[in-house]
């Protein structure tokens, strides 16, 4: 299989296994897309880390397979393609990418549907699809913009340009930069860290930021509330403010 998922101690790693370079062909995108829906359902996975290994998150598309389509079958697998993609975006869990390498195309676009990444000192990101006569197509127009702001995004878009760890981090493309070789350790302790917290009020959170950021204020402040007082049905909400009041705050254990 091009893309596998692992399940240790409430984290769900999943893992792009397409060596050399981890290109996203059709297989591992519907693969992906796959995982990342079994993730969103499994119990016994809280949160997600995405990786590509040591050497390579995902060096893009399969562009030998993409130059075979024309206009017509790109029609029918554009949408599969975003898909994909937004079926990682929308896992209710926690999800944080570990970039190693590249990540480019799609692989950038990939590492932009978690909410937290964290990125190898030898990581390089960047949307080059411009230099194909291109567009991103699996989100970045979108997740790009909304991350870092529509005029650094049309900066990496237009120009295609690969940027460093270290201008990622500035951008705010990425969260945290460490040496390469602690990247996957980082990330599943952050994830680690989130599978211990009250699920329903981490998806919870999830849904609410997320929505916000794809609607009105209006409607965002609409789901946040229903949320909120939803949560004081769960038995979370008791635990947690039970503790608070018995032990202090940060004490509480969830199931």
């Amino acid at each position: 299989m091009t893309v596998n998922l692992e399940v240790a101690d409430g984290v769900g790693t999943i893992r792009l296994d397409r060596p050399p370079m981890n290109a996203l062909d059709v297989a591992t995108q519907d693969r992906l897309k796959e995982l990342a829906e079994e993730a969103g359902r499994r119990d016994d996975v809280r949160a997600v880390v995405l990786y590509g290994g040591e050497k390579v998150f995902a060096a893009g598309a399969d562009i030998k397979e993409m130059q075979a389509m024309d206009h017509a079958a790109m029609v029918v697998r554009a949408r599969a393609l975003q898909d994909s993609f937004t079926a990682v975006a929308r896992i209710p869990k926690p999800v944080v990418a570990a970039v190693t390498g590249y990540a480019l195309g799609g692989g950038c676009e990939l590492a932009l549907c978690a909410d937290f990444r964290i990125a190898g000192d030898n990581a390089k990101l960047g949307q080059p699809e411009i230099q194909l006569g291109l567009i991103p197509g699996a989100g970045g127009t979108q997740r790009l913009s909304r991350l870092i702001g529509p005029s650094k995004a049309k900066d990496l878009i237009f120009t295609g340009r690969m940027v460093k760890a270290d201008e990622a981090l500035a951008l705010g493309l990425v969260d945290r930069v460490v040496p390469a070789a602690d990247v996957y350790a980082e990330a599943h302790a952050w994830a680690a860290r989130l599978a211990k917290g009250p699920a329903i009020a981490l998806r919870a959170a999830k849904e609410s930021v997320d929505t916000g950021l794809e609607t009105d204020i209006e409607t965002g402040l609409a789901v946040e509330r229903n949320w909120f007082a939803g949560l004081f049905a769960t038995a979370d909400r008791e635990t947690g403010m039970r503790s608070f009041v018995e032990e202090g705050p940060g004490k509480a254990t969830f199931l």
